[in-house]
């Protein structure tokens, strides 16, 4: 291990025991875990387009009982809704496809289980993003060093040993711990090729059978001139030699029509390269998007292995957590790359080990898959978020069926889940979940507000159409509420939640549920920033503001919280709910904040304190989004200690969120979370056609105490700014980085922890004092 690189590194001083112990790595297309065994190698292989089955024609044609729906759910009458839902609102089948795993790749090496092994190292060095095994047995010194390179579109390791080894690869389809799978139905075979000293695997299958989406993976493994030898031995590859080169490609018809013939291109032309040229081209790559933000902090003993460091937290380890965050990079870029027909990251990244995943490992987008991408604007890696963009024009395409047919409403919607189908219509028959037609604008939301941070103007052209979409649809879709004041959704509910109403009775649905009308105001207010913005003519901007003018104000309720469920203060049935929706304004939205709502801000906290008090936060995603809040209340001691909760009851050893099971979310949570308490921005003005003006940018607004001393760079606020910065004991430290992205007559004022205000104006770098001054 690099001593340089020590503070992004994990290391650990065994193999992987199982999956929570392997190390990720990914090219955003193809994945692959890493166990670091020195008898029998597995990699676990995934690769993004891999799905059961093909698209499906799902759509209910309920739009004629939407009125009768409606009518049910002002008129309290709770058990009909929902039973007119359960008869006619739900998809049939009732599921959408499900991800599934690549393959194994396995390197049987010609070493008894009771041979020693000394010196045994493995390490993930994320600021390379390689990862490498290193050991010695029976007196020879091996090194397995693993890459998953963008550039050569392929996962390739390096052998090397200081006496001749032998070993087999093998490919299947196989999973470890799941023997009874149909998924099996693969075939394999290997031919060698004297000519070039080579030999390759290939395997290919159809997950879900005939007509659906095929596969194929290619291993190709050749030996370094005169080290050895290698050969093909029936559905295997048969090696001795003290240095070789193993590449490993896939593809399915998702974007290939031959994916063998592209599979194995993608092996030859990588074989074709030496390991120094397919290392220096991927580094250089990945540094290209990695290098451009970091976060360090102190204490850091970089010396303890990582899976000690995660089970034996002390306050003495302030570094875990800039890892952590570090780490929440890396696997975004690992699992999310723009390019041909891209996808993003779904509920696993791209690292799923099951044929039966959690949840189906598919794109949950009422809170998790937006979660995935919170950090890809503060961090400055907007390139990795496009591959949400292209399923958003996916989805908005097939919505738009979803919307007439169910609602009968214009424009497009979608429900909770999507798949690589980008399928919109509801998901399972799981009443609080299922009927919610507004997981596609939040979806745009997220991806429209990226652009407050780096504006880019290709890009807002083209999410433009997706959300003028969403709000043709929601002209559509919302009605008149009871008193004729107001504009609600219905129906409406509050994700996964439910209420007792006033008779006892349980219930779910609602009018204008707190979560829907604050994502709701939210899209009117994007849609018109972006009119104004792009400059766009004969669109809905005059419909907007109407409908803007006419959205319900937050509610407080006489227990001083947030009232959750809109129009009606029905109580809660499970207060410490994982789910925290009607804090939306809180975060991810901007409509709720100490500075300019201090009424709803101590709402807002009287609701954190109560989900705490019954339990809430207890999933990793759950206790990301607390960071994330009590952030943005000021709250520095509630934010270490959900960190440290977060590290301690939902982290595996490899530093992957564990719901529990594994879910990717807390990690890309966490990671935007640190920030938030490092820095934070807001729009203090108007909206200007060329930009955001008066930005207010907070240096440590909620930095726990045990985090006192670090530095950050690279980080973008609002307004196209980037900040970098020192602090020692909780002082920021002179000077402080700032450097204006946006050519514009833009400005933004530094608050400092004492509250010192620092200001700044105009396009390119600053170096700023507490004088107050520009140097």
């Amino acid at each position: 291990m690099d001593p340089k690189d020590a503070h992004n590194c994990l290391h650990y001083t065994s193999p992987a025991t199982g999956w929570s112990e392997a190390l990720p790595l990914g090219n955003g297309r193809l994945g692959c875990m890493v166990y670091g065994r020195t008898t029998t190698e597995l990699l676990q292989l995934n690769e993004d387009s891999v799905w059961y089955g093909g698209p499906q024609d799902r759509t209910p044609r309920c739009a004629k009982s939407l009125p009768k729906l409606r009518q049910l759910i002002r008129e309290d009458r709770h058990r009909e809704a929902e039973q007119l839902v359960q008869d006619e609102f739900f998809s049939s089948p009732a599921s959408m496809r499900h991800y599934e795993p690549l393959g194994s790749a396995y390197l049987e090496f010609d070493v008894d289980k009771k041979d020693a092994v000394t010196d045994y190292q493995r390490w993930l060095n994320i600021q390379k993003a390689i990862c490498t095994v290193a050991y010695e047995v029976n007196g020879v010194r091996v090194r397995r060093d693993v890459v998953a390179s963008y550039p050569d579109n392929v996962l390739v390791m390096r052998i090397t040993s200081s006496k001749p080894i032998s070993f087999s690869v093998k490919l299947n389809r196989r999973s470890e711990n799941e023997w009874d799978t149909n998924e099996f139905l693969d075939s394999v075979c290997a031919k060698g090729d004297d000519a070039l000293g080579s030999a390759s695997i290939t395997m290919l299958a159809t997950p879900g059978g005939y007509g659906s989406n095929r596969l194929s993976c290619v291993i190709g493994v050749k030996c370094f001139p005169g080290s050895g030898t290698v050969e093909a031995a029936g559905t295997c590859v048969k090696a001795n030699t003290t240095g070789c080169l193993i590449a490993i490609g896939a593809h399915t018809t998702y974007r290939h029509a031959d994916p063998a013939f592209a599979a194995s291109s993608d092996v030859s032309a990588a074989m074709r390269r030496t390991w120094d040229e397919l290392t220096s081209r991927h580094i250089a790559d990945y540094q290209r998007l990695f290098n451009r933000t970091s976060v360090r902090l102190w204490p850091d003993p970089t010396d303890i292995p990582t899976g000690v460091r995660v089970v034996e937290r002390t306050s003495e380890d302030a570094g875990l957590v800039a890892l952590y965050h570090n780490y929440g990079r890396y696997l975004l870029i690992a699992s999310s790359r723009d390019g041909s027909k891209a996808i993003p990251a779904n509920l696993q990244g791209i690292w799923n080990p099951s044929f039966s995943p959690p949840w189906g490992s598919k794109f949950t987008i009422n809170i998790n898959t937006q979660m995935n991408y919170w950090p890809a604007a503060p961090t400055n890696l907007l390139e990795c978020a496009k591959p949400l963009v292209d399923l958003l024009e996916r989805m908005a395409e097939r919505g738009r069926r979803t919307a007439q047919y169910m609602y009968g409403c214009s424009g497009w919607c979608a429900h909770h889940n999507t798949d690589i189908w980008a399928d919109t219509d509801p998901q399972d028959t799981w009443m609080p979940a299922t009927l919610w037609p507004l997981g596609g604008v939040w979806l745009c939301i997220d991806v429209v507000k990226m652009l407050h941070y780096r504006y880019d103007k290709a890009l807002h052209e083209r999410v433009f159409p997706i959300l003028e979409g969403c709000i043709e649809f929601l002209q559509d879709f919302l009605i008149p509420s009871a008193d004729n004041k107001y504009l609600v959704a219905s129906p409406s509910l509050s994700p996964e939640n439910t209420f007792v109403a006033e008779t006892g009775e349980l219930g779910i649905f609602c009018e204008g549920s707190v979560m829907d009308m604050t994502i709701i105001k939210s899209a009117l207010e994007l849609y018109v920033w972006s009119h104004r913005m792009l400059g766009c003519r004969g669109s809905l901007e005059k419909q907007a503001q109407d409908m803007m003018a006419r959205m319900p104000p937050l509610q407080i309720n006489k227990e001083g919280l947030i009232q959750e469920w809109g129009m009606k203060d029905y109580k809660e049935h499970e207060p410490g709910h994982r789910h925290i929706s009607h804090l939306f304004g809180l975060y991810p939205g901007t409509m709720i904040n100490p500075s300019e709502s201090p009424q709803l801000a101590e709402a807002a906290r009287r609701v954190l304190e109560r989900r705490a008090a019954h339990g809430g936060g207890h999933t990793g995603w759950s206790r990301a989004w607390l960071l994330n809040m009590h952030a943005r209340l000021g709250d520095a001691e509630g934010c270490g200690r959900h960190m440290e909760l977060l590290l301690s009851s939902s982290t595996l050893p490899n530093l992957l969120d564990n719901h529990p099971p594994f879910q990717i979310d807390g990690n890309f949570g966490a990671c935007v979370g640190v920030l938030e308490c490092l820095v934070q921005s807001s729009e203090a003005g108007e909206i200007s056609l060329h930009g955001v003006h008066g930005i207010t940018i907070r240096l440590l607004p909620a930095c726990p105490k045990e985090w006192s001393r670090g530095e950050l760079s690279g980080v973008c606020v609002r307004g196209g700014w980037v900040v970098s910065f020192r602090w020692d004991q909780g002082r920021v430290l002179d000077p402080v980085h700032v450097h204006a992205t946006q050519d514009d007559h833009i400005q933004a004022q530094l608050v400092y922890p004492d509250g010192e205000l620092v200001q700044v104006e105009g396009f390119g770098e600053h170096e700023l004092r507490r004088t107050g001054g520009l140097v």
